[in-house]
């Protein structure tokens, strides 16, 4: 027998290894769970490796097995992705838009902007990642999403690109640790030896913009988790830097917010699509919505 595997052979060794058991996978897959264990076994003897470690609960990958996770998640999402733009050409009213987001951008654009969406085209459902940018980025690559919403560079050669106009940056304290003379806004310099929690895309240019005006800044966590900065915060370990739109995640009356000023620290959201890619027109019209909504609306304002 060629050492051969199948899309059916991917589908039943990826919904494995995501549900972390044979007897969930099964479920999902609408089979019984023996045909399930067969067809693993079978696909092991076929490409001469072991794909699973056996004797634990949990599903425990041995290194091929790895190796052949990465590259199914990579096949499986270009032909979905190619099976979608074929079925949903011209049928914009139904169909699934896949979005991968950060956290910030995410909880600031998507709550209102799917609801106005819905009340247009109501059958069109929504399949939402989370993540850091640099993973949107690899999801939209790979054709598991349409839509990327990051913080992070896009290259503009390769995506098509719709930004934001910039948010400034804010410094979250606990109410029990204020620092700062002003009540709405703090000077870089103010944050000379308090504890910083500052976010990985920010942090060289922040040390940077310290170090131009005389110090080295106190920073005792570097976390692109927003969420996970914020709790850090509440149990006043330190103040973190977090986009204003942050300030959505958590209605909590013990955080201070103060914007960044001295100089003035800003960030911008970039919606993104590949170029030369077919994209749904239910996908296309959420896109021309997100634009009406979001950057014609803002031009006006100003």
């Amino acid at each position: 027998m060629g050492q051969t595997i199948g899309i059916k052979d991917m589908r039943a060794f990826f919904a494995i290894v995501e549900e972390g058991n044979i007897s969930h996978a099964a479920q999902r897959l609408g089979i019984a769970q023996p045909a399930l264990s067969r067809q693993m076994k079978h696909l092991e003897e076929n490409l001469h490796v072991k794909l699973f470690e056996r004797g634990s609960r949990r599903i425990r990958l041995t290194e091929a097995g790895s190796l052949l996770y990465n590259r199914v998640e990579n096949i499986l999402g270009m032909v979905d992705g190619t099976v979608r733009e074929i079925k949903e050409i011209g049928n914009g009213s139904k169909g699934v838009i896949r979005i991968g987001t950060i956290t910030t951008s995410g909880a600031m654009i998507l709550p209102d902007l799917i609801a106005e969406f819905r009340k247009i085209y109501p059958d069109v459902t929504f399949e939402i990642w989370e993540a850091e940018g640099a993973r949107i980025i690899e999801l939209l690559d790979n054709r598991l999403i349409e839509i990327a919403i990051t913080r992070t560079q896009v290259d503009s050669s390769t995506y098509e690109l719709l930004v934001l106009p910039n948010e400034p940056l804010v410094m979250v304290m606990n109410a029990q640790n204020v620092c700062g003379k002003k009540e709405d806004t703090i000077k870089l310099k103010e944050l000379k030896n308090q504890p910083l929690i500052i976010p990985l895309r920010w942090k060289s240019n922040f040390i940077a913009a310290c170090q131009k005006i005389g110090f080295d800044p106190n920073i005792i966590c570097v976390s692109d988790s927003i969420v996970q900065d914020l709790l850090m915060v509440q149990n006043n370990l330190g103040m973190a830097m977090v986009p204003f739109s942050g300030k959505k995640l958590f209605n909590d009356c013990d955080l201070v917010y103060k914007r960044i000023v001295d100089p003035d620290v800003t960030t911008h959201t970039v919606l993104a699509w590949r170029k030369n890619q077919t994209l749904s027109t239910a996908c296309r019209n959420f896109i021309e919505l997100f634009e009406k909504m979001f950057i014609k609306e803002a031009a006006i304002s100003l």
